[in-house]
C-alpha cells in the first residue's frame, strides 16, 4: 500500500475486512465475538464502534466506557511489545509499496510471535528490562527490506551482464 494511509483505508484493503464480508466470517468469529475500535470506523456486522454522541444517554456513555477500557488495554499491549522490542518504537509511518508494508506486517508479527514463544517459555523479561539504553539508534530501528534481486533485463539496463 504505497504511501501511510489512514486506519480505516488500512483495514478497508485488508485481508481481515474481506474476509469479515464474506462467507469465511465464521473462521474469525465465534457467536458474540466482535472487533472493537473507535470513533474511526462504522459499527457493522462484526465491528462494534463507540457511540460518536453518547451526550447524556447512560447506556451509550456505558457502552463507550466499556470499550475504552478495552482500547486501554490494547495500548497496553503495545506499549509492552514496543518496551520488549525497540525496533517497533520506530516503525515506518511512509511505506512506499506493497512489499514494504508485507515487510513491516511479517516484522510485527514475528515480534508478536517471539513474544508470546518467551512468554510461554516463562521468560523472566519484565517492562523494567525494556528501558535500557541502547547503544546506538541503528539499533532501534527495523532494517530495510531486502532489495529483490534484479532481472536479467533490468541487469543489462543499469550496464551489468
Amino acid at each position: 500500500m504505497p504511501g501511510s494511509c489512514h486506519d480505516v483505508t488500512y483495514l478497508r484493503q485488508s485481508s481481515l475486512w474481506k474476509r469479515m464480508h464474506s462467507q469465511q466470517q465464521h473462521l474469525l468469529f465465534d457467536r458474540g465475538q466482535y472487533l472493537l475500535d473507535d470513533l474511526g470506523y462504522t459499527s457493522g456486522e462484526r465491528l462494534v464502534a463507540a457511540f460518536r454522541n453518547a451526550g447524556d444517554d447512560k447506556d451509550k456513555t456505558d457502552f463507550n466506557t466499556c470499550i475504552a477500557h478495552v482500547q486501554i488495554a490494547n495500548e497496553h499491549c503495545i506499549g509492552i511489545l514496543k518496551s520488549r522490542w525497540h525496533s517497533l518504537k520506530e516503525v515506518w509511518t511512509q511505506l512506499k509499496n506493497g512489499a514494504e508494508n508485507q515487510y513491516l506486517v511479517r516484522w510485527v508479527r514475528c515480534c508478536i510471535l517471539l513474544h508470546n514463544f518467551l512468554n510461554r517459555q516463562k521468560d523472566d523479561w519484565t517492562e523494567a528490562d525494556g528501558s535500557i539504553e541502547l547503544e546506538t539508534e541503528s539499533e532501534l530501528q527495523i532494517p530495510a527490506p531486502p532489495t529483490p534481486p534484479l532481472d536479467e533485463h533490468a541487469m543489462i539496463a543499469r550496464g551489468h551482464r
